[in-house]
């Protein structure tokens, strides 16, 4: 029988690590997470539930008695699902907006008396099932190629099932990462294997380290991941919050917890292990073949690439493996100050301790067909340098757990499509990203500074010379000059209209001091490496798994994590 993964639900099984006690204690009294031996499995589920912003302790409970008209000892249990806030009426009052799980006396009673309630009913199974269990005698170890978010679930998952995965990862593991990518940030010294897209965590590491997504889960492995990453360490209140991150300082240490996990299962994890070729026989992938010039052999290989694996991307496709170019997006960073979003987005309420720093999430359809949009917004965050190649210049966001820097930023970006902007191959996308990115390194000085440009002046077509109030956090520094030649003219033209009509959404984003920062250009990958939707194999290479963000099948930790889930499952039988 396969094994049952229940949910965690108290904060003592959370790993809570290095949190402030008050904080935990304040967490425990506002939103109780009762303690599973005495935990009856909830069956009601509460949507839409609506509670003030400074809400009491005991206010969720109270409130919960009275949504059901039931009696305070009927009540037997309850969690928090989910949390998020409705700031439409930023200026009289922002309340916060709950769905919670509960237990009762005599629940079949209560779900027929409100069965005419469309926001109660019958609260959904979340916990993980496991698939399968590894037998006593393997014949094979799955490989797993990539330790971003993707191969990290992957990986986690067969380990916890038996199958003792081998990671192979190019970059270097956490710690010796972070002084890497330090090292370009501070000295302009750029390390092509370690760096912000290379190493254990992937590029998802050194960014907001967001978990949301707008992917379908009717199964709930996003909870799944969630849980993973709390009894990793991460903050417990990840588990109910609407817009839930951890931050790069945080995300280190889940992630090297969960690589212990994965070893004391027996799986493996090596790290500076580049795979340069692919072992395939007669349309069955037989293994992979290192730099070093080691061979392993294996019948099933998950492909867990980032999007910025170019490198490989080339060797399979010179392997014949079927790959086909997909749409992504190109532009800027821009950054304003925080307290400029905060006062847009929750008026008065603007620096309540509750609500943190404010984001925003914009798109416009511009005058000649292209969408532009914000990707990726960081708030209370920093623009950082994310190449991982020699002579190029890359622009990504960053926040910590705090979120308190002083700007805010986000990219600002344009859809593109191979049928009608990059023609000519497979990985024509990528020759263009990598066009781009030289371009903007020229621009920025040839030294990995970025090229800049205040709004003001990107709107007027006149080149910056001096800063305003917004002082850039792009390190290691930005060149001022003209933006216009580092994209093409149609996303010039199309941001150019964009900006104007965001500051009307957003008072002041289209003000002459704010900056942008160029060229975002790695929001998701240019390829996919497609595969068969009921197997997840390559369509024409079996036992090979391709997914997460490079293989084009993820945009982000949570939706990598899903994806990695569902690809450790279907090797999972393969392997039974």
């Amino acid at each position: 029988m396969p094994a049952t993964t229940q949910p965690l639900t108290t904060i003592q099984n959370f790993g809570v690590g290095g949190m402030a006690p008050s904080y935990i204690a304040r967490m425990a009294t506002r939103n109780p997470l009762p303690d599973p031996p005495a935990r009856t499995p909830p069956v009601i589920r509460i949507t839409e539930l609506p509670l003030p912003l400074d809400y009491p302790p005991a206010a969720l409970r109270e409130a919960i008695v009275q949504r059901l008209a039931i009696a305070e000892d009927e009540l037997l249990d309850f969690t928090l699902f989910k949390r998020s806030y409705d700031a439409r009426k930023k200026n009289t009052g922002i309340v916060f907006v709950c769905i919670v799980d509960v237990s009762v006396r005599d629940e079949p009673a209560v779900l027929q008396r409100l069965a005419g309630d469309r926001h109660v009913g019958p609260a959904p199974d979340t916990a993980y099932h496991t698939v399968a269990q590894a037998p006593a005698h393997l014949k094979e170890r799955p490989i797993i190629v990539g330790f971003g978010p993707c191969g990290l679930f992957a990986a986690l998952l067969l380990a916890q099932m038996g199958f003792k995965p081998i990671v192979l990862e190019r970059g270097r593991d956490v710690r010796r990462r972070t002084r890497d990518t330090w090292a370009l940030w501070r000295k302009n010294t750029l390390i092509p294997e370690s760096n912000v897209q290379f190493g254990e965590g992937g590029a998802g590491l050194f960014s907001d380290g967001k978990l949301y997504s707008q992917i379908k889960d009717p199964k709930f492995y996003g909870r799944k991941v969630m849980h993973e990453f709390v009894r990793a360490g991460a903050p417990p209140e990840i588990l109910y919050v609407s817009k839930p991150h951890i931050g790069t300082f945080r995300l280190t240490g889940v992630v090297a917890a969960m690589r212990e996990e994965i070893i004391a299962l027996g799986g493996e994890v090596r790290f500076e292990s580049k795979v340069t070729d692919m072992l395939i026989e007669q349309g069955q992938v037989a293994g992979v073949a290192l730099e070093s010039g080691e061979t392993l052999h294996s019948r099933h290989v998950v492909l867990a690439l980032g999007h910025s694996s170019r490198d490989t991307l080339r060797m399979l496709e010179r392997r014949g493996v079927f790959l086909e170019a997909k749409p992504f997006a190109i532009g800027f960073r821009i950054e304003h100050p925080q307290s400029l979003i905060d006062a847009a987005r929750l008026g008065r309420f603007a620096g309540h301790p509750e609500l943190g720093a404010a984001d925003y999430k914009l798109v416009h359809h511009a005058r000649n067909g292209r969408a532009v949009y914000s990707f990726c917004m960081c708030p209370g965050g920093t623009v950082v340098a994310a190449t991982s190649e020699p002579g190029r210049v890359v622009t990504n966001g960053m926040s910590q757990y705090s979120r308190n820097e002083r700007n805010a930023n986000a990219g600002i970006v344009v859809g593109i499509n191979p049928e009608k902007d990059f023609p000519g191959g497979t990985l024509a996308g990528v020759a263009l990203q990598e066009a781009l990115e030289s371009a903007a390194y020229v621009a920025g000085g040839s030294n990995y500074c970025a090229p800049a440009q205040l709004v003001g002046d990107f709107l007027r077509g006149v080149p910056s010379t001096q800063l305003g109030d917004v002082l850039p956090s792009y390190k290691p520094g930005v060149l001022l000059g003209d933006l216009s030649q580092s994209l093409p003219a149609y996303a010039i033209e199309a941001i150019r209209e964009a900006l104007p009509v965001f500051g009307k959404q957003i008072r002041g984003f289209d003000g002459a001091d704010a900056v942008l920062t160029g060229v975002e250009s790695r929001t998701s990958s240019p390829v996919r490496i497609t595969r068969d939707a009921e197997s997840l194999q390559s369509l024409n290479v079996r036992g090979l798994y391709p997914c997460g963000e490079g293989a084009g099948y993820a945009g982000g930790i949570l939706s990598a994590g899903v994806d990695g889930i569902k690809v450790a499952e279907a090797v999972a039988r393969g392997l039974c």
